[in-house]
């Protein structure tokens, strides 16, 4: 079966309002199964546009990263994110078929 995968952009306006966020989005991940793949680590932008953190997350099914999304210990959470920044997140299904 196909991984469920977060991808976020963020640009954080307030990053001391943020960090309550950040404190706090451990525990939900961690009862979703969530891995961090890329949390906000160095980037080149080559092509369109982008913000200053970039997170990946990785669960272990599609399902499980929309159920982790809509839950309200998450959505608890964007609202305390929110007026903080900006953010444009994407949950998409893995690929595990062939490769080239």
């Amino acid at each position: 079966m196909a991984k469920g995968y977060w991808i976020a952009r963020v640009e954080v306006a307030n990053m001391d309002g943020y960090k309550e966020y950040v404190a706090q989005n451990g525990a939900v991940f961690n009862k979703y199964g969530a891995k961090f793949l890329v949390r906000a680590g160095r980037y080149e932008n080559p092509e369109g546009s982008s913000r200053s953190r970039n997170v990946v997350l990785e669960f272990k099914d599609y399902d499980t990263a929309l159920a982790c999304y809509h839950s309200p210990e998450y959505q608890r959470l964007v609202a305390i994110r929110k007026p903080h920044g900006e953010n444009d997140l994407v949950i998409v299904e893995g690929y595990d078929g062939p490769q080239p």
